[in-house]
């Protein structure tokens, strides 16, 4: 079985992961696919220079992250350009590594740990889609707390993804993540056992 995760930022997808891991998942993380097809020799990162020009290169080849977001997140015709190079990078290889891990490991569950799951519409990818829930107040806290930024700030970001509490209501399984993390535990194993996992 494979399934999508996803939640609000700041709402302990990270640590929902990792539960899901220590119980035999194996995952499949967008962050981490998306800084590799980015990498010195991949066609996306060639993409990129072609697009935005070599000021978005370091000295090395690899990508200056910080010359790149001053040029896209002050203009959403640019962002939107530089999304449609890196998202179809990032979906083909985590499909692959999906096949592949589906392949060698046919009983094991695999997650696809994506923040933008439903805003860039891959719902269907999957068996099913679990939401990593917590109410927006604490969701904002948490934010304000691990970025050290204002609420202001923290609202702006925020307000980037699908309401959180519409996420829920689309949601195959919601993980309330509000609590403490034993709390968080005894609702990973739930839905383990209700899945009969090995």
């Amino acid at each position: 079985m494979r399934i999508g995760l996803t939640g609000g930022i700041a709402s302990g997808k990270s640590t929902v992961a990792r539960m899901l891991a220590e119980r035999g998942a194996l995952l499949v993380d967008a962050d981490q696919v998306a800084r590799e097809v980015v990498l010195p020799g991949e066609k996306a990162l060639e993409a990129i220079a072609s697009a935005f020009g070599q000021a978005v290169l370091e000295a090395d080849g690899s990508l200056n992250r910080k010359a790149l977001g001053d040029i896209v997140f002050r203009d959403k015709a640019k962002l939107a350009r530089l999304e449609a190079i890196t998202h179809p990078a990032i979906r083909e290889r985590m499909q692959h590594r999906i096949h592949s891990y589906e392949e060698r490991h046919p009983d094991r569950l695999v997650v696809a740990d994506i923040p933008l799951l439903y805003e860039t519409k891959q719902q269907h990818l999957y068996d099913g889609v679990m939401v990593v829930y917590v109410p927006s107040d604490l969701q904002r806290a948490r934010l304000m707390e691990r970025n050290e930024i204002p609420a202001e700030e923290a609202e702006r970001r925020i307000s980037l993804q699908m309401d959180i509490e519409e996420k829920r209501r689309l949601a195959d399984w919601v993980i309330d993540n509000g609590g403490t993390l034993a709390e968080t535990e005894k609702q990973i194993d739930l839905f383990w056992k209700s899945q009969r996992l090995p």
